[in-house]
């Protein structure tokens, strides 16, 4: 079991202490300090972790680079909100989304490679989920991400709920039935939990979380096409709950394939949610999911299902 100690991140004049693991690469790192701080991971430039004397590379581990408990590590970086000050808004560039086009056989070998069974393992014995309400025996499995997938984090607005997805609570109410829910985002807890609150989702009388989980959770894989992917693996939780979740009733939404790079099987890429004040009234992508659940609920394993066809099972689900 890999013990966690604490960093602190210098930048803008202020200290952050962060607790870290020691297998975490720099690309784990920098997810925790874009929680914190709002300087997005690809802004930020670390300027003491340095590996033989050069920049440490993003997939470098932490214990390669000598970090140390309570070390000192410098940050330059710059938040959205301070760029566009200066530059303005970012140019609509439609719905160009950051993913990545991995072939079947290619994710299949990401899956089983021994090196990234061991990542998982490691996060099985050393991660902590966010625990609001025990499993449900006899329950499947839904893990949702957020940004973009129950509301539109990039549009400005002045309430949540003008940002939140049509249909969320309705949804979740519907899921709930038949699934234990897990939101798991690519950000920090602090601002998940702020955000679920925002939403109204922890205080929703209608459903229960099970819990949350962060990009702490997550890995970094390898992949010949793309390089360096940060990825959620789905076997942290089958790992940690394995007497109540495992491939066979485990399903994931995600707008980003590549989140589920380790278990494409069980993801669902869902359309994402943007432009939230022009799409609330014509989104309708959860609606259409709540039937597909119910419709696959039933099953005793989901791993023959072809999540990419929901739409054509959920047609003929109305047509019945």
């Amino acid at each position: 079991m890999t013990d966690k100690y604490k960093v602190v991140i210098k930048w803008n004049g202020q200290n952050y202490p962060l607790e870290i693991s020691p297998d975490m690469t720099v690309k784990d790192l920098k997810l925790l300090i874009e929680g914190e701080t709002k300087v997005r991971s690809d802004r930020q430039k670390l300027l003491n972790l340095k590996f033989k004397g050069k920049p440490a590379e993003e997939n470098a581990v932490l214990t390669d680079l000598k970090v140390k408990p309570n070390m000192k590590i410098m940050m330059m970086g710059t938040t959205e909100e301070n760029l566009e000050e200066v530059l303005g808004p970012p140019p609509d560039v439609g719905e160009v989304i950051n993913d990545f086009d991995i072939g079947d056989e290619e994710e299949i070998k990401l899956e089983h490679m021994e090196e990234h069974l061991a990542k998982i393992e490691r996060r099985v014995q050393t991660y902590e989920v966010k625990k609001i309400n025990d499993p449900r025996e006899g329950k499947k499995l839904l893990v949702l991400d957020v940004d973009y997938t129950l509301f539109d984090h990039r549009s400005n607005a002045e309430k949540a709920d003008e940002l939140m997805r049509p249909y969320l609570h309705e949804f979740l109410t519907r899921a709930y039935v038949n699934y234990d829910i897990v939101i798991w985002s690519a950000t920090s807890m602090k601002w998940i939990e702020v955000k679920m609150k925002e939403l109204g989702v922890t205080s929703n009388q209608n459903y229960k979380i099970a819990f949350f989980m962060d990009h702490g959770a997550m890995i970094t894989v390898h992949t010949p096409s793309y390089g360096v992917i940060d990825t959620k693996p789905l076997g942290v939780i089958w790992g940690k709950y394995p007497e109540f979740y495992s491939a066979k009733n485990t399903i994931m939404f995600d707008d980003l394939r590549r989140n589920f790079l380790m278990n494409p099987q069980s993801g669902l890429k869902i359309r994402p949610f943007k432009n939230a004040h022009q799409s609330r009234t014509t989104d309708v992508e959860l609606q259409g999911l709540s039937q597909y659940l119910e419709d696959i609920s039933h099953l005793d394993s989901f791993k023959e299902l072809k999540h990419r066809k929901w739409e054509r099972l959920e047609t003929k689900s109305e047509e019945l």
